[in-house]
């Protein structure tokens, strides 16, 4: 699920090794276009996956980064080069929030070989990770064939039983959870009965995944148990595949909200809660 900045660097190094695809999937929420940063620099032989149009359908009901159809998924991971026979490491600028999306569909569809690298970009540059600049090699058309679902997937009704039979963790930063600071969607608040665990609450100052064992703990304390069902949402889906991502490297497992508030909110008869809720770390993402 995870690779190392060093492990990858062996890894292309050796020329008896399968080369794996590389997806660049750099996109932040109000940032950068991620193309313009990839074209300044990305790693070489890395094909670029864009968030918006090739990880998310449009904006709408389904909320601002819905699922995309099968079809086009297919076709944008085909594009990239990806095959079901090849292993396939996603990366982003540094936190994998964007490659965990990458990730998580990849395994949603059905791909047996799915990594992320840790750290992404700004850990592979800082381990000294070769980089090139400009629009990148078109890739050979990968074959990947977009299979039923694979990985658990929760709609709006899910995720309000969730909260309530299991644990529904809430992704985002603190004050948007309570409903006190939100810039990013028109309804402010949580759904109701959820927990809050904020994705950056998962990584080291250096952008880089928590050992298993503090993975663990941060879980446990926002009321996860081995075997309860948990679920995980964020504003639209992208940080919540990051918490899916970081259960399994736990030993855990969740479903994810893909939908997330930015749906909940699309129904006026949806409940919304404001504060603290039952549960809610003490420390700011």
């Amino acid at each position: 699920m995870l690779i190392s900045p060093h492990r990858l660097l062996k890894l292309l190094a050796d020329p008896d090794a399968p080369r794996p695809t590389l997806l660049d999937v750099r996109w932040q929420l109000g940032g950068r276009p991620g193309r313009e940063e990839y074209e300044e620099g990305h790693i070489a032989g890395a094909s670029f996956v864009d968030l918006d149009a090739e990880l998310a359908g449009s904006p709408g009901f389904g909320g601002r980064h819905p699922l995309p159809t099968r079809k086009v998924f297919q076709l944008a991971m085909r594009r990239a080069g990806v095959s079901s026979r090849r292993a396939v490491i996603a990366y982003d600028g540094n936190t994998s929030a964007a490659a965990a999306r990458c990730w998580w569909l990849l395994r949603y569809f059905g791909h047996p070989d799915v990594s992320v690298l840790d750290g992404g970009f700004a850990a592979w540059t800082a381990a000294g990770g070769a980089v090139e600049a400009g629009s990148g090699a078109v890739p050979p058309e990968g074959d990947f064939v977009a299979g039923p679902a694979a990985m658990p997937l929760l709609g709006a009704a899910g995720a309000a039983e969730l909260a309530h039979a299991g644990v529904l963790l809430d992704a985002r930063a603190p004050e948007r959870f309570r409903g006190e600071h939100e810039l990013v969607d028109p309804v402010a608040g949580h759904i109701p009965g959820a927990r809050n665990l904020p994705a950056g609450e998962l990584l080291d100052a250096s952008g880089r995944f928590l050992e298993p064992a503090r993975l663990q703990e941060k879980f446990e304390r926002a009321g996860v148990r081995r075997g309860a069902a948990v679920g995980a949402y964020c504003g639209s889906g992208v940080n919540a595949a990051h918490t899916v991502l970081a259960l399994e490297l736990a030993g855990l497992a969740g479903a994810l909200y893909a939908g997330s508030w930015s749906e909940w909110i699309t129904d006026p008869r949806r409940p919304v809660a404001l504060g603290r809720g039952r549960f809610q770390s003490p420390h700011p993402a």
